[in-house]
């Protein structure tokens, strides 16, 4: 459950990440196989030859946080983190799967490097907060790098240490795994920033938080 509280007297609950309608149709039955091979179909399109997967809140944001980065080209939102072979947004809301709200980032490794994803990642949320960003709380919303090698792991772990030596945080939250399985999420939630700008959720909590990090890394961007 997503909460965006007004400026105000007046506060408004309302699910965010969920279809609009209940007529919507939506295919949940996303095995691993069927994932993979919906990555595979969708790599062919996205311009990069990496990838890279990191969870920080609501990936509508996190999704379009990435989408705006220079070197970044597809980026897909869906479910990473759990103990579970499957994953949909009813499950992983519940907390039944332990699976975090991710992306999968594809990227031209000529033109962006891990570190700067990771420069991304920490300049686009806050990472003190324990299984919350922002307004949405939960172990779904927690702060994760999913590592795939040893490389990005050390690189993961340097950067935060430097984020601590500086002062640029007094406490970090953010847990550096090995990541294991990815599911994409639901149609619905696939680039739901642009094809929902004037939603309540995007507008009160996504756009600002899109804002702060482009105004902040203007140098990133497109």
């Amino acid at each position: 459950m997503k909460v965006l509280n007004y400026i105000g007297a007046v506060s408004f609950a309302f699910l965010a990440c969920a279809p609009k309608s209940n007529t919507e149709s939506i295919d949940f039955s996303n095995s691993k196989e069927n994932v993979e091979s919906s990555q595979t179909n969708m790599s062919l399109k996205s311009k990069g030859n990496s990838v890279a997967y990191f969870a920080s809140g609501c990936f509508w944001c996190v999704e379009a946080v990435f989408e705006s980065v220079k070197g970044v080209g597809e980026v897909e939102s869906g479910y990473s983190g759990g103990t579970k072979a499957t994953a949909n947004y009813s499950d992983v809301s519940s907390g039944s799967t332990s699976h975090a709200e991710a992306v999968k980032v594809f990227y031209d490794s000529t033109v962006i490097d891990y570190k700067t994803l990771l420069k991304v990642f920490f300049a686009s949320h806050d990472p003190q907060t324990l299984n919350r960003q922002g307004p949405d709380a939960g172990p779904q919303y927690r702060s994760v790098i999913f590592y795939q090698n040893e490389t990005e792991k050390k690189l993961a772990n340097e950067y935060i240490k430097s984020l601590l030596a500086d002062n640029t945080f007094s406490i970090i939250t953010t847990q550096v795994v090995p990541f294991e399985a990815f599911y994409i999420a639901e149609s619905y939630h696939q680039d739901y920033e642009v094809n929902h700008p004037n939603d309540g959720y995007i507008q009160g909590v996504s756009l600002p938080r899109i804002k702060k990090f482009q105004n902040s890394h203007p140098e990133l961007l497109k």
